[in-house]
C-alpha cells in the first residue's frame, strides 16, 4: 500500500530538468508558426509553454474537464474566424498547436510528460509541412534533438552533472543515425515535387508579379525578404555588363496607371532560334533557380534568346512556362544585350498605340506639346524624361493611394510615386505623343553573395519599365525611374534605398540605426554565409526529386531497377548496416569488459604475493576489506582500487578514460619502493 502510493506520488511530479528541455525544444518549434498560422495562435502556445513552466513546481495546473472543453471550443471558434473554415492545413495545425497548449496546461505526471514529447514531435513534423526554408529547418532540426534530450534526462533521473551530459548522448545517437538517414534519403523512391512542399492556397498573392500592373502593386512589395530567385553567370567571375534587368512579361493593354498582360501569351519561338548564331561577346548565360510561385512566369536578362526546355518566348520577347511552377525549377537561358530588331507589324503598331478614351486633355496637351518642338521619336523621349527630371517629382514607397483614371493627378499635383507610376504614366505619355509603347514587368538588379557567387534577387526587387519602337533600333528600353532616382538601375532596391534614405534622396520610414546595423560586415558576413547554406539547402537537397534521382542511380548503375526491387536492396543494406553496426559495439563492450577483468585478476594475483588470496566465493567489496587489513600499507590504494573497479564492472559500458585511470592503479599496486 506505501509502495504503491509512493509510486503515484512520485508520478505526479514531472522532474525540473526535463521539464526545461522540454520548455526549450518547443520554443524552436515556433518560427514555422509565426510565419504561416494566423498570429494569435503561436502567441497562446508560446503563453501555454510559459504558464506551464511557471505552474508545474507549485502544483498548479489546468484540472476542469468542463472549463477544458470550453476552451477546446472557444479555439474551435476563433480558428473557424480567423480561416473562414476548418478545412485545410492551416487551420488543421492551428487546432492541433491549441490543443497541444491545452495539453502542456493540465500535464502533470510523467506519463503526461512522455506524451508532449511525442507532441513535439509531431509539431516538428507539421512545421515542416509549412515551411522547408534552411532557417526553419534548422529550427525544427534543434527542437527535435532538444525533445531527445530531454527524454533522455527524463530516464536517467536528476543525478548530481547529469544536466549536460544528455546532450552528449542525442549527438550521439543522432550521428549513428546519419548514415541510414543519407542511404535512404539518396535511394529510396520518391515522387517528382521533391521536398519542397507548399499547402498555401493562393502563393502566387505571396509574390510581387502578376499579370497587371496597378497603382501600389509593386511599392507594397518594397520590403518584403521573400527569395524571388537565384542567379548565377556561368564561365562568368563577375557580373554582366550594364544593368540587369530581369525581364518578366509584357504588358499591351494600357488604361492609364493601370496595364495588363495578354491572358495567354502568344508563342513566337521558332525552330531556329535556338540554334542562332549571336555576335562574339553578345550573349550572357544564366543558370537560375527560380522559387515554386504557382503560376508560369520564368525570368531572364533581357532579351531571351535560347529558350529552356519546358518553356515557350511569348510575344514580347518573355518566358512562358509550359506546366505551372509548383516546385524549384533551375534552368539555363541564353540572353542578348542589343534590342529587339523585328519589324513592327501593323496590328502591334495598331495595339501599342491604343489608348483609353478617359485621357483628360491637360494630359493630351502634354504630350502634345513635346511633338510640336521636334518629331523626332528620340527628341519626344529625351523631352518627357527631362519633364520627370525636372519638375519636382519625387520616388517613395509611400505615395499614396492612386486609381488607374489618376494620370493627372499624379503628373501635374502629387508628383510621388514608385516605379509603377513612373513605367504606366511615361507609356501612355509616349502613345500619346504618336510612339508605340508599352510597360515591362520583372526584376532589376539583385545582391551578389560573395560566398555562393551567385545574385540573389527578392520580392522587393519587383521592377517596371517602358519600352517604345525606335524606327532605327526597334524595341528599346528606357526606364523613366531613373530619371528621378539616379543609381536604382544599378543597384538592389535595398541598397539603394539605404543610400537614399541617408543621404535624404528618398522618402523612407527606416530606422537610420536599424539601416546601419543591417550593413555592418559582421551581419554582412552572417547573413551571406547563411544565404549560401539556405541556396545549397534548395538546390542540393529540396530540389532532390525523382529525375535528379534518376540521374544519380544511372551514374552508379542502378538505375531500372524498379521501385520494389530497389526498397528491397535499400532495406536489406539497412538491416546489413544495422547489424554491423550492433556487432561492432557489442565487440567494442566486451573488450573492455575483458580488459577490465584482466586487470582486476592482475590486482589480484598482486595480492596474493603479498600474501592475501582471494578466495573464488568472495566478492570484490569483501575482499578488498580483508587485503587492507592484512596489508595495512597498501590499505588506501587496495579500496580505491576496489571502488573503481566496482563502478567501472557495473557501469553500462566502461569509459576509456576511467579505464586507463584503474589500469595505472593496478600498474602502481604493490610496486617496491
Amino acid at each position: 500500500m506505501s509502495k504503491s502510493m509512493s509510486g503515484s506520488k512520485r508520478d505526479r511530479s514531472i522532474p525540473r530538468r526535463p521539464l526545461l528541455w522540454l520548455a526549450a525544444a518547443l520554443l524552436f518549434t515556433l518560427p514555422p508558426m509565426f510565419g504561416s498560422l494566423v498570429s494569435w495562435v503561436p502567441w497562446v502556445f508560446l503563453l501555454a509553454v510559459a504558464l506551464q513552466f511557471w505552474m508545474e513546481p507549485r502544483g498548479y495546473r489546468l484540472r476542469f474537464a468542463t472549463l477544458k472543453l470550453l476552451l477546446a471550443a472557444a479555439a474551435l471558434l476563433a480558428i473557424f474566424a480567423s480561416y473562414g473554415s476548418l478545412k485545410g492545413v492551416e487551420p488543421g495545425i492551428s487546432l492541433l498547436v491549441v490543443l497541444v497548449a491545452l495539453k502542456v496546461l493540465e500535464a502533470h505526471t510523467a506519463r503526461e510528460f512522455q506524451v508532449m514529447v511525442l507532441m513535439g514531435w509531431v509539431l516538428c513534423l507539421c512545421g515542416f509541412f509549412l515551411s522547408q526554408d534552411f532557417e526553419i529547418a534548422l529550427s525544427l532540426l534543434t527542437a527535435f534533438a532538444l525533445l531527445l534530450v530531454a527524454l533522455i534526462q527524463f530516464h536517467r533521473g536528476s543525478s548530481p552533472g547529469a544536466f549536460w551530459s544528455p546532450l552528449g548522448t542525442t549527438c550521439k545517437i543522432l550521428l549513428q543515425a546519419v548514415p541510414l538517414v543519407v542511404l535512404l534519403f539518396v535511394l529510396f523512391p520518391r515522387i517528382n515535387t521533391g521536398l519542397r512542399l507548399d499547402f498555401r492556397a493562393n502563393r502566387s498573392a505571396n509574390t510581387g508579379f502578376s499579370d497587371r500592373l496597378s497603382p501600389g502593386s509593386i511599392a507594397a512589395l518594397a520590403n518584403s525578404a521573400d527569395i524571388a530567385f537565384r542567379a548565377e553567370f556561368p564561365g562568368r567571375t563577375t557580373a554582366p555588363p550594364g544593368s540587369m534587368y530581369w525581364r518578366g512579361a509584357v504588358m499591351w493593354h494600357c488604361d492609364g496607371l493601370e496595364w495588363r498582360a495578354p491572358y495567354v501569351p502568344v508563342s513566337i519561338t521558332s525552330p531556329d532560334r535556338g540554334t542562332r548564331q549571336l555576335p562574339r561577346g553578345n550573349a550572357i548565360r544564366q543558370r537560375i533557380t527560380l522559387a515554386p510561385h504557382d503560376a508560369r512566369w520564368m525570368f531572364a536578362l533581357d532579351r531571351p534568346f535560347e529558350v529552356p526546355s519546358g518553356a515557350i518566348l511569348a510575344r514580347g520577347d518573355y518566358l512562358w512556362s509550359v506546366q505551372i511552377i509548383r516546385k524549384a525549377r533551375r534552368y539555363e537561358v541564353v540572353s542578348s544585350l542589343g534590342a529587339a530588331g523585328k519589324e513592327l507589324t501593323p496590328g502591334e503598331r495598331l495595339e501599342a498605340l491604343e489608348l483609353p478614351p478617359w485621357i483628360s486633355p491637360a494630359v493630351r496637351e502634354l504630350a502634345q506639346s513635346w511633338t510640336t518642338q521636334n518629331s523626332s521619336p528620340r527628341a519626344i523621349v529625351n523631352r518627357a524624361l527631362q519633364f520627370f527630371q525636372t519638375q519636382g517629382f519625387r520616388y517613395s514607397l509611400w505615395p499614396g493611394e492612386y486609381r488607374k483614371n489618376d494620370l493627372e493627378q499624379f503628373l501635374f499635383h502629387r508628383r510621388i510615386g514608385f516605379c509603377e507610376h513612373y513605367a504606366a504614366s511615361f507609356a501612355t505619355l509616349m502613345r500619346l505623343a504618336g510612339i508605340p509603347a508599352r510597360v515591362v514587368v520583372g526584376y532589376l538588379g539583385g545582391e551578389y553573395n560573395d560566398l555562393g557567387h551567385f545574385f540573389l534577387v527578392r520580392q522587393a526587387d519587383t521592377h517596371a519599365w517602358c519600352e517604345v519602337w525606335l524606327p532605327e533600333r526597334g524595341w528599346t528600353r528606357v526606364d523613366p525611374t531613373t530619371a528621378v532616382a539616379p543609381g536604382r538601375a544599378s543597384l538592389d532596391l535595398n541598397s539603394f534605398l539605404e543610400r537614399g534614405i541617408a543621404s535624404g534622396q528618398v522618402d523612407g520610414r527606416r530606422s537610420a540605426f536599424a539601416t546601419k546595423l543591417a550593413r555592418s560586415a559582421l551581419v554582412t558576413d552572417a547573413r551571406l554565409a547563411l544565404e549560401t547554406l539556405s541556396y545549397e539547402w534548395d538546390t542540393r537537397l529540396l530540389a532532390f526529386d525523382a529525375d535528379v534521382q534518376e540521374v544519380l542511380l544511372d551514374s552508379i548503375g542502378l538505375a531500372n531497377r524498379g521501385s520494389f526491387v530497389l526498397i528491397i536492396e535499400i532495406l536489406i543494406t539497412a538491416v546489413a548496416l544495422l547489424v554491423i553496426y550492433f556487432g561492432w559495439m557489442q565487440l567494442r563492450t566486451r573488450s573492455r569488459a575483458d580488459q577490465l577483468k584482466t586487470l582486476y585478476e592482475r590486482f589480484c594475483r598482486k595480492a596474493a604475493r603479498l600474501g592475501v588470496q582471494r578466495d573464488p566465493w568472495e566478492g570484490p567489496s569483501d575482499f578488498a576489506s580483508r587485503a587492507a587489513l592484512l596489508l595495512p600499507n597498501e590499505s588506501e590504494r587496495i579500496r580505491e582500487i576496489s571502488n573503481t573497479y566496482i563502478a567501472l564492472r557495473y557501469a553500462p559500458e566502461p569509459a576509456g578514460v576511467a579505464l586507463d585511470k584503474f589500469a595505472k592503479e593496478v600498474g602502481a599496486f604493490a610496486v617496491r619502493r
